[in-house]
C-alpha cells in the first residue's frame, strides 16, 4: 500500500483559499446524538423521483423498517431511524426551504430493530448485482450532499464501461469535519465499502483521495488499506473546490470530464467516503441508511461537536446538545459556508446528505448589499470549470436565463468560489440556483 504525493502541476486551474475553520471539532471523537423524541422523515432525500409512503397514522414501526417505496429508478427507498408510532403525514419544512411532504414517527423508546435484517460476512462472494440489489434497498444516496441515489450510479450503459472508482475524502468545504472523523474511526469499513464498489463495477483500480492538510486521516486510511494492493490513498492538494467530483478526477486519474459531461464519460465513478460506509453496512449487515455523522460548529454555537446522527432529527434538537446558540448567533446553515443552505427555522430534520450545520455568528455575516459587477474579472479566475459567472450572473440578473444557459449555466456546481471573491457581494450562487429552477421548470 502506498500513498502518493501529489505534484502541484496535478491539480486543477481556479479556485480558492477560505480560511477552513475545521480546528473547532476536527479533533474531537464523535459522540452519538440522545434519540428524537419524535423523527421527521421526508419521503424526498434524494435527487429524483419522490418516494410514495408505505405507512399510516397510528401504525407501530421498528428502525430499519421501509417506510416510503420508490417511485422511479432514479430515487431512494426511505426508512424509519427510531422505533415507534406514525403519529403524522404530510408536508413539513425540509433543508431545501419548501415544505416537503415527510413522514413523523413518535418514539417509543424501544429503540428496537426490524427483525430478518440478514448478516453476510461473505460478501466479496455475492455477483454484481446482489450487491448493487443489497445497496438499492438500503436506501443509500450520495452523502457528501449531492444525494444521487448510489445504486443509479453504480449503473453505467454498457457503452461507458469504468476503470476507476475515487473515495472523496476531500472534505474541501470549510468548518465541516464529519468525513474526517469518518476516516479516522471507520476507516477499515470505508475500505471495504470501496472494495464492495470495486466489485460491482468490475474494477482493479480504487483511490481515496484526501486534503494534505488531513495527516492523520491519510495515514489511518492507508493503514486500512495495507492489505488491498488495488487500493490507493491519494493526498491531494489543498485548495477549494478540491473536493468536486470532476477536479477531484482530474487530480488523481489526470482526466478531463468533458462540458455537460460525468465521470462515467471518462470511465470514473466517485463516491463520498460516507457512501462507502453506508454500503459496507447495508451489505455486511443488511442495515438500511438510517443515520450519519454531522458536524455542528462554527462560533455561533457553544461547544461544537461531531456527532452521529439519526435521520428525522430535528436541527434544534442537536444544536442544543451542541450547547446551544450563542447570543449572537446570526445564521444557520444546514452544510458549510460555501455551498451549504441557509435555514429559516430550526425545526428542519437531518437528511442523508446532511454532512454538518454550522452556525455564524453576527460578525461573520455579511449584511452589505451587492453591488454592480465592475467587469474585474476575479470570478472568471477563480472558476475551477473555466467559466465566465460573471456574463451568467448579469443574464439571470436580468431574468434571461436561457443566455445564461448559452454560457454553460448547467456546467456550474455552484461552488461559491465566484461569491467568494466577488468584490461587489454579488450573490452568484443564489442566482444560479434559481436560474437552474426556472429552466427545470419550462423544461417540465
Amino acid at each position: 500500500m502506498e500513498a502518493t504525493t501529489i505534484k502541484a502541476h496535478d491539480t486543477f486551474s481556479g479556485g480558492v483559499h477560505p480560511a477552513d475553520n475545521k480546528q473547532l471539532t476536527a479533533h474531537k471523537p464523535t459522540v452519538a446524538a440522545a434519540i428524537p423524541k419524535r423523527a421527521v422523515i421526508p419521503l424526498s432525500q434524494h435527487i429524483g423521483a419522490p418516494t410514495k409512503a408505505l405507512v399510516v397514522i397510528g401504525q407501530e414501526v421498528k428502525k430499519g423498517e421501509k417506510i416510503g417505496e420508490t417511485t422511479g429508478f432514479v430515487s431512494a427507498p426511505v426508512h424509519a431511524s427510531i422505533s415507534g408510532k406514525v403519529v403524522a403525514l404530510g408536508k413539513f419544512p425540509h433543508i431545501l426551504g419548501m415544505d416537503i411532504p415527510s413522514v413523523v414517527i413518535e418514539s417509543d423508546g424501544k429503540d428496537e430493530w426490524i427483525a430478518g435484517l440478514k448478516e453476510t460476512s461473505d460478501y466479496m462472494t455475492l455477483s454484481p448485482d446482489e450487491l448493487k440489489k443489497l445497496v438499492a434497498d438500503a436506501g443509500i444516496v450520495g452523502m457528501g450532499g449531492a444525494t444521487f441515489p448510489t445504486h443509479v450510479k453504480l449503473s453505467p450503459p454498457k457503452e461507458k464501461p469504468i476503470d476507476v472508482v475515487i473515495l472523496n475524502g476531500a472534505e474541501c468545504e470549510p468548518y465541516l469535519t464529519s468525513d474526517h472523523r469518518l476516516m479516522l474511526e471507520k476507516s477499515k469499513e470505508i475500505v471495504e465499502g470501496l472494495r464492495i464498489l470495486m466489485r460491482i463495477l468490475n474494477v482493479s483500480k480504487g483511490y481515496i483521495g484526501i486534503e494534505s492538510n488531513k495527516p492523520d486521516a491519510i495515514e489511518a486510511m492507508t493503514r486500512a488499506a495495507a492489505g488491498s494492493p488495488e487500493v490507493k490513498v491519494w493526498p491531494v492538494k489543498v485548495k477549494y473546490p478540491q473536493g468536486a467530483e470532476k477536479m477531484l478526477i482530474k487530480a488523481i486519474a489526470g482526466r478531463t470530464v468533458p462540458a455537460g459531461g460525468l465521470p462515467m464519460d471518462v470511465g470514473v465513478v466517485v463516491q463520498n467516503v460516507g457512501t462507502a460506509e453506508a454500503v459496507y453496512t447495508a451489505v455486511r449487515y443488511g442495515r438500511p441508511l438510517i443515520e450519519r455523522y454531522v458536524t455542528v460548529t462554527g462560533r455561533g454555537v457553544k461547544e461544537p461537536k461531531n456527532f452521529l446522527v439519526r435521520i428525522g432529527t430535528p436541527f434544534s434538537q442537536i444544536i442544543e446538545e451542541a450547547g446551544g446558540l450563542t447570543e449572537d448567533a446570526g445564521k444557520v446553515i444546514s452544510g458549510g459556508p460555501m455551498m451549504g443552505m441557509s435555514q429559516f427555522t430550526l425545526e428542519v430534520p437531518v437528511i442523508k446528505g446532511t454532512s454538518g450545520i454550522t452556525v455564524l455568528p453576527k460578525s461573520e455575516v455579511s449584511t452589505k448589499p451587492y453591488g454592480p459587477c465592475i467587469r474585474c474579472g476575479r470570478c472568471i479566475d477563480a472558476c475551477p470549470m473555466k467559466l465566465q459567472p460573471s456574463y451568467i450572473g448579469l443574464y439571470i440578473e436580468k431574468g434571461h436565463y436561457e443566455d445564461a444557459r448559452d454560457y454553460n449555466l448547467m456546467d456550474c456546481f455552484e461552488c461559491g468560489s465566484c461569491t467568494f471573491v466577488c468584490p461587489a457581494n454579488r450573490p452568484m450562487v443564489q442566482w444560479v440556483k434559481k436560474a437552474k429552477k426556472e429552466l427545470a421548470k419550462k423544461k417540465n
